[in-house]
């Protein structure tokens, strides 16, 4: 392969998700309307069920871990203390498992396009990652409230939280990219995808402070670019701190790493997809 053709592909690789982005943006836009508003149509909440679901799963949670277990982030803490804590955490962990979860499917659930030539596909995961987003926003805002009101309040540090949310959003898009394509070749792929959710879940300090996972596999742990995520919401909205230079810069890699691989993965293979549907 010569030089030349190497930079054509590294620059295919670095300026198409971003023109995918660009080009898109209107259509990605109305979409994510569509998105969450069709999605509860009929029901008696409405969108309201964009925010209503996400809040009755951390409920539940909650009540499991922190009324019934005990489990707490640090000695001398109250309840109150864990919700914090656990809500901070859920915070990004909902909106990636949510669009994460979908995306194996989200080509076999619209079919319809892919027999559309000028139909951009690639944008479907995208619409995945936004509507998600969309949420934790909305979740977010209820968060702050409650710091608040019965938590240490606002900092300054909140300002960093675009330093963690964008690479949160490229690590998303790129993992729901690579699944929407894989979804299409292997369709027990939202089976299996939905027990590994469940499994990074739990294996994510999420419930419980990270001091608690074993210190001789911590190094194992940190890998897990959701570990990072968590602690980093934590430092900044709770400890009032900076996110790390170092995990922050790895997450970037991470973040950077997926979106472009994802894609890259997702624009090869959507040639086939009609012959597979």
């Amino acid at each position: 392969m010569s030089v030349e053709r190497i930079f054509q592909i590294l620059f295919r690789s670095v300026f198409y998700p971003l023109r995918t982005l660009s080009r898109n943006a209107s259509l990605i836009q109305s979409m994510v309307r569509r998105d969450i508003q069709g999605r509860y149509r009929g029901s008696v909440g409405g969108t309201a069920w964009t925010l209503l679901h996400p809040l009755l799963l951390i409920t539940v949670y909650y009540f499991v871990f922190g009324v019934v277990l005990e489990v707490r982030f640090g000695e001398g803490q109250g309840s109150g203390e864990f919700l914090l804590y656990f809500i901070c955490g859920m915070l990004p962990w909902l909106a990636f498992s949510e669009a994460v979860g979908r995306s194996p499917g989200v080509i076999l659930e619209n079919t319809n396009f892919v027999k559309r030539v000028i139909f951009p596909l690639e944008i479907l995961p995208v619409n995945l990652t936004l509507t998600s987003l969309v949420a934790e926003g909305f979740a977010l805002l209820i968060f702050l409230g409650i710091l608040i009101t019965f938590g240490p309040g606002l900092g300054w540090t909140m300002l960093a939280l675009p330093l963690v949310l964008i690479p949160q959003v490229m690590l998303t898009m790129g993992i729901c990219w690579f699944l929407a394509a894989l979804g299409v070749f292997l369709r027990d792929t939202s089976q299996v995808i939905g027990l590994v959710l469940t499994i990074w879940m739990y294996v994510t300090p999420i419930f419980y402070p990270a001091s608690q996972l074993p210190k001789h596999l911590l190094w194992f742990f940190e890998k897990n670019p959701m570990y990072l995520i968590v602690e980093m919401y934590r430092n900044i909205f709770l400890h009032g701190t900076l996110p790390a230079v170092y995990p922050l810069t790895v997450l970037w890699i991470m973040g950077i790493a997926f979106f472009w691989f994802g894609h890259s993965w997702f624009y090869k293979v959507k040639k086939s997809f009609a012959d597979l549907l």
